[in-house]
């Protein structure tokens, strides 16, 4: 909806409690200490499971579940939603056991070493693990998609393309009942793809950097790892196709952040790790793009109905509210073993998140 003064004068607008549909929370000290960020803004969260080892079984993801709730605060209401790594050795049978257990929504397809912890991901999709989406078809349950081939032939820039090409495409060919989602797209390619699929049945999560940031911001100044993620930041081409598809209004675009906390000295070192940490930032980050681009009043369906209309879940019924109203970014986190550099760090943003009671 628009924003409108308040009471006091002050410009705001306020949004149906927005859900995190791609969250990296990590586990241990970090945990404890970003969980507390995504709580205080989003209702839900779909967690990755690309931790060290990968969370391939329902009752890893369950004991996973139980860490997270016990990091958050005090009466938070926050509700992780669990995934499972998809491997070559995965069974139907732990797809049936994981919609069973009610608290596993989806399942993560990493190409084996295409991002941070993909290293036991799927080498060989159609020829090891078609029983598993075959299973999940039948389970309704979605498979999200890191959209990149691994081939070291084709160019960074170039390996979203080339995956929807030689993978994306066949699949939903093949499989035209299964949910996919294409998480962080950050290409015209991908646009282009996911308008042409079945709306309900393909869908995409859109993140921050995708939107705000094309390929230069890697080297303003010099070489900036904290604006390096995967996949890699495009063209402004890209960027611009990007914003336009998202504040359409179209359906099949939501919130997903892929906020992906690393250590300072984890992303500042000869061979940086890929991940922006953007949790404290998102909302006002997607606040800026709708109301760059005139589209406030399309804003609350991208953070917060979008995405539980594709998984089939209710609309959150607290809400949050976004004061027109200047605030520094922190120029760090800190926690027991160091320190997080957030997205846009030290930087003025123009919307303060401010939740309702």
């Amino acid at each position: 909806m628009p924003f409108q003064p308040s009471q006091k004068g002050k410009m705001e607008l306020s949004l149906v409690r927005p859900d995190d549909w791609h969250l990296h929370l990590r586990d241990g000290d970090i945990l404890q200490s970003v969980v507390s960020q995504s709580a205080k803004h989003f209702g839900r969260a779909i967690v990755m499971p690309n931790l060290r080892p990968p969370i391939t079984t329902t009752a890893a993801a369950v004991a996973y579940r139980e860490e997270i709730l016990k990091a958050l605060p005090p009466k938070s209401y926050f509700d992780p939603l669990m995934t499972l790594y998809l491997t070559d050795n995965t069974s139907p049978k732990e797809i049936k056991a994981a919609r069973r257990s009610g608290v596993v929504y989806a399942v993560k397809l990493y190409p084996a070493g295409a991002t941070t912890n993909s290293q036991d991901g799927v080498t060989d999709l159609f020829g090891r693990c078609l029983p598993v989406l075959e299973e999940m078809v039948e389970q309704n349950m979605p498979l999200l998609v890191h959209g990149e081939v691994t081939d070291p032939e084709v160019d960074v820039f170039d390996r979203e393309k080339v995956f929807i090409d030689s993978t994306l495409r066949p699949l939903v060919q093949q499989l035209p009942r299964l949910k996919v989602v294409m998480e962080h797209v950050t290409t015209l390619d991908a646009v282009k793809f996911v308008e042409s699929c079945a709306e309900g049945f393909v869908a995409a999560t859109v993140t921050p950097q995708h939107l705000l940031l094309n390929r230069n911001a890697l080297f303003k100044g010099g070489l900036q790892p904290h604006n390096y993620c995967l996949p890699v930041l495009k063209r402004e081409i890209h960027r611009q196709a990007i914003v336009a598809a998202v504040t359409s209004g179209s359906k099949r675009f939501f919130l997903g952040t892929d906020s992906a906390p690393h250590e300072r000295q984890k992303k500042e070192c000869p061979c940086g790790c890929a991940g922006i940490y953007n949790a404290p930032v998102a909302l006002a980050l997607y606040a800026k793009v709708f109301e760059e681009a005139g589209a406030l009043d399309k804003l609350e369906a991208f953070t917060s109905f979008n995405g539980p209309e594709f998984y089939g879940l209710p609309r959150n019924t607290s809400f949050i509210t976004l004061r027109k109203k200047p605030w520094k970014v922190p120029d760090s986190y800190e926690f027991a073993s160091g320190t997080i550099i957030p997205m846009f760090a030290g930087e003025t943003l123009d919307w303060l998140p401010i939740v309702d009671s």
